[in-house]
């Protein structure tokens, strides 16, 4: 019997990142229940953790407590009151390690995330270039938790119930009545987002069908566009900037349908148990990142017949000369129908 009862889980930042950890903590929480988790991660990812029953919550300051080298000794000073008898370290980064080998040196047992650089390179370089599936990163994390002795078995996920939406909510989004599809056009990099002219078009079909749209995303430029994208359509609802993130996962909880970029919008709907239809212009679902329990089916690429050195890049950081219209390679078409089938 495992001498391990309480485990702390290190993954710092990135929304995406941080929504593809819970999947894995879930299924940990159900398999291992007598075994405590607590996860450090920044104070705006809370919600994403909320109903995870043997685990809490602890907010890393970066800004103040825990800021600099310092800060992180502070960190692991305020971690080590919670008795912690084991690290898993999720993230892997110069500042999660400095945290881990501390612990380390006091004899508790460690292990961290491999993020197999050399297959993803292998994956997106261009020249001798393997075009294969690389290990998901749901399944890294969960040899992180096999390292310290428990295994995890993702094959049958259980997923939190539709949340019961609030006045607020509602006020919104009125009483549901028809199909709802969420959309989230945006992504960290211009590589990653379908060309809005043509979103257009998938929001305008989908509006006159008699769908009700939510238009997700943050930030005044984004808001300023979504607006656009609404256009005077009453059955389309721009959600960013209007609801917190807690609001906005009790309203994609109940979304029939999220059409999202490779960000972490779908990585959300994904957690949640919700279907999503993700667009991949210089990225590709086989680096890893495709959404938690989706089909590949679901997974609507660039055409690699016409831009052959797709994926150029795993987050799509990367620009290549002649690519900048490779996610025009997606017909609108392409996206409505799938949806409708989905539907």
């Amino acid at each position: 019997m495992s001498s391990i009862k309480h485990i702390l889980v290190i993954r710092l930042s990135a929304m995406g990142d941080v929504a593809m950890t819970v999947p894995v903590l879930r299924a940990f929480s159900l398999q291992y229940p007598d075994v405590k988790i607590t996860v450090v991660s920044r104070p705006f990812f809370k919600p994403f953790f909320d109903g995870i029953s043997n685990l809490a919550f602890f907010p890393i300051d970066v800004k103040e407590r825990h800021k600099g080298f310092l800060g992180l000794l502070r960190l692991y000073w305020d971690l080590k009151k919670h008795k912690i008898d084991a690290v898993a370290d999720l993230h892997n980064v110069l500042r999660s390690k400095v945290v881990r080998n501390l612990f380390a040196l006091r004899g508790k047992k460690v292990s961290a995330t491999d993020k197999g650089r050399a297959d993803k390179k292998a994956l997106t370089r261009a020249e001798n270039k393997v075009f294969a599936p690389v290990k998901s990163m749901f399944e890294r994390h969960c040899d992180t938790f096999e390292k310290l002795g428990f295994p995890i078995d993702l094959s049958n996920p259980i997923f939190p119930s539709k949340s019961l939406l609030s006045e607020d909510i509602l006020s919104l989004a009125q009483i549901k009545s028809e199909k709802w599809i969420g959309i989230a056009p945006f992504a960290q990099y211009d590589s990653k987002v379908y060309p809005l002219d043509l979103m257009q078009k998938v929001i305008d079909e989908l509006a006159h069908s008699g769908n009700k749209i939510f238009l997700f995303g943050g930030g005044e430029k984004e808001i300023s566009l979504l607006n656009t994208l609404k256009g005077s359509h009453q059955n389309v609802i721009v959600v960013a900037g209007k609801i917190k993130l807690q609001q906005e996962m009790d309203l994609i909880s109940n979304l029939d349908i999220m059409l999202s970029m490779d960000s972490g919008n779908a990585h959300i709907a994904a957690m949640l148990g919700i279907k999503v239809i993700t667009l991949w212009g210089a990225t590709h679902p086989y680096a890893g990142f495709k959404p938690f329990n989706q089909s590949m089916d679901f997974c609507i690429t660039a055409d690699r017949e016409k831009y052959p050195l797709i994926p150029t890049s795993v987050y799509g950081n990367k620009k290549v000369e002649g690519y900048e219209d490779a996610m025009r390679s997606i017909l609108p078409e392409t996206i409505i129908n799938k949806i409708k089938k989905e539907l």
